[in-house]
């Protein structure tokens, strides 16, 4: 299974789109800056989904991730391009995409030597759905407490996608778990 053929967006050093390439042309040794994305997909019992990288990945075989990465097209929405990356690999349908993390940007190497040069906001999203994986892209799926993803983090950092690894540290729980793991306010009247 394949989708058809992508097109990401190339990006100036501030961020201002100034072209289109073909996705399959983009990642190289000196790959350009261009528009991703990332994704934690979030179960009902607020769980987080991680999944491992195919070992077939021209980037990062075999690796543990978030749930969803990808690229929007020109004129695709972020959301639209999580739904779309969900349901392709994954089987997913996601509701609720929410910002967490507009800002992110990372520059990676590959051991091959191919470059992940990436301006990559970060969303959560929601599902109830049971993952059905595309081989193509995901090998292995596991849900995990978002408590746990810190500690994944800290541990074996070696063996999760240096995206994932950078932008942890900026997720917190409440972000990651929505309003289950967001903390009571005071009561009224104390601090």
């Amino acid at each position: 299974m394949s989708p058809t053929t992508e097109t990401v967006v190339l990006l100036d050093d501030d961020g201002a789109r100034i072209g289109t390439a073909d996705k399959a042309s983009v990642h190289t040794a000196d790959t350009q800056l261009h528009l991703a994305f990332s994704c934690h997909v979030i179960d009902s019992e607020g769980r987080l989904l991680m999944t491992r990288r195919a070992l077939s990945k021209k980037t990062w075989p075999g690796v543990w991730t978030n749930s969803v990465c990808g690229h929007p097209g020109p004129d695709e929405s972020f959301e639209d391009a999580i739904r779309r990356r969900a349901e392709f690999e994954l089987g997913l349908t996601v509701t609720d995409v929410e910002l967490v993390l507009p800002d992110f940007r990372y520059r990676a190497v590959d051991a091959s030597g191919i470059v992940e040069n990436e301006i990559c906001p970060v969303y959560t999203a929601r599902t109830c759905d049971v993952p059905l994986p595309n081989p193509d892209e995901v090998m292995d799926v596991a849900w995990i407490r978002p408590e746990d993803l810190h500690h994944v983090v800290a541990v074996a950092h070696w063996a999760l996608s240096p995206w994932l690894v950078e932008h942890a540290a900026d997720l917190s729980l409440a972000m990651l778990a929505g309003d289950a793991a967001a903390p009571a306010p005071p009561p009224a009247g104390r601090p």
